[in-house]
């Protein structure tokens, strides 16, 4: 597949589920989209500039109306996480085991699958909250954010589990604590060019005005689109890539 196929649509579908369209699906397709046609520790750090500019949209869209208790309580794992997930992925791409990153990179995103399957059970399951389940949450979000940018199924689970009536509450709270974790990923990613080519960055910079057009694009198409088909069509596509990522 041609490499500016698909960094346009990688930047289309990042816009796309900021805009409310498809969820966290299009984005969990970008990394191992990309980890086809580049080594996989690449794919990791560019993709993560694209999304930083995604985060941009969605923290104005949701300007303050995030719970800055959740944050709170989730982040300084979540770093912890990070901090870790940076050493596997840079101790991997320093000793060039692009095949080892790129099967994670698949595990990770046929996670993603297992979630999206369950997420209405989860979301009944009968719970008591105890404090080390968001010390878990944000350590696991932390560090698969950081090894394959696929950090929202435990976030999103542990977020279910609280029973949060209000959605835009929701929706601000995850666009606050991404943004943080994708800044915090930032000097790690530009530390190395094993794992982000600042002359690669450079040739897709042409992109990065697709993500806004997508969000906007998202937002117009949710009356319009069929949502839970868009959903189920992107979930078949992102299991069929997952699966192609682990043996390919």
């Amino acid at each position: 597949m041609d490499f500016h196929i698909v960094v346009a649509l990688a930047c289309l579908f990042i816009g796309l589920s900021k805009g409310g369209l498809g969820g966290p699906i299009p984005v969990a397709m970008l990394t191992p989209l990309l980890s086809l046609i580049m080594p996989a520790s690449q794919a990791v750090g560019l993709i993560l500039i694209p999304l930083m500019v995604g985060d941009v949209i969605t923290v104005m869209l949701y300007w303050r109306k995030w719970d800055l208790s959740r944050v709170k309580l989730l982040l300084p794992m979540a770093v912890v996480g990070i901090f870790v997930g940076e050493f596997v992925l840079l101790t991997l791409a320093n000793s060039g085991q692009n095949i080892i990153i790129k099967r994670l990179i698949g595990a990770f995103t046929l996670i993603v699958v297992i979630y999206k399957v369950s997420d209405s059970l989860i979301s009944r399951m009968h719970y008591e909250h105890r404090q080390w389940h968001g010390y878990l949450a944000g350590w696991l979000t932390g560090f698969g954010s950081a090894l394959a940018n696929v950090g929202a199924p435990p976030y999103t689970a542990y977020m279910l589990l609280q029973k949060i009536d209000d959605p835009v509450a929701f929706l601000g709270t995850t666009a606050i604590f991404f943004a943080i974790l994708n800044a915090i990923k930032l000097p790690f990613v530009l530390s190395n060019s094993k794992v982000l080519d600042l002359h690669l960055l450079a040739s897709i910079l042409w992109a990065l005005p697709l993500i806004p057009v997508g969000a906007w694009l998202g937002r117009k198409s949710v009356g319009y689109v069929n949502a839970k088909l868009f959903e189920r069509v992107m979930l078949v596509l992102l299991f069929l890539l997952s699966v192609f990522t682990l043996v390919a």
